[in-house]
């Protein structure tokens, strides 16, 4: 039985590929309507890079607060799991 199913599944496949007419997607047909009347502006493949918001630090200094706070977090654990009773 199983295979009569696949052998039916393959000839709507090969059917359903041989259609001389597709019909587009919903988002395509959306996409088709708004931009008729709108349609969008040139996007370059690969634009310029945005400007961070952090302007006054250097990528050196960005680092050297995440080491110290690394580091800062390692003594307080070392302190809380060592300290004698």
């Amino acid at each position: 039985m199983s295979e009569r199913h696949d052998d039916e599944r393959e000839f709507d496949i090969k059917w359903a590929d041989g259609a001389v007419h597709k019909e587009p997607s919903a988002r395509a047909r959306m996409l088709a309507a708004r931009w008729k009347d709108n349609p969008p502006g040139p996007v370059p493949f690969r634009g310029e890079p945005e400007h961070r918001g952090s302007a006054g630090r250097s990528s050196w200094v960005s680092t050297a607060v995440v080491l110290g706070s690394v580091a800062a977090v390692i003594v307080l654990l070392g302190y809380f799991n060592f300290r004698p009773y």
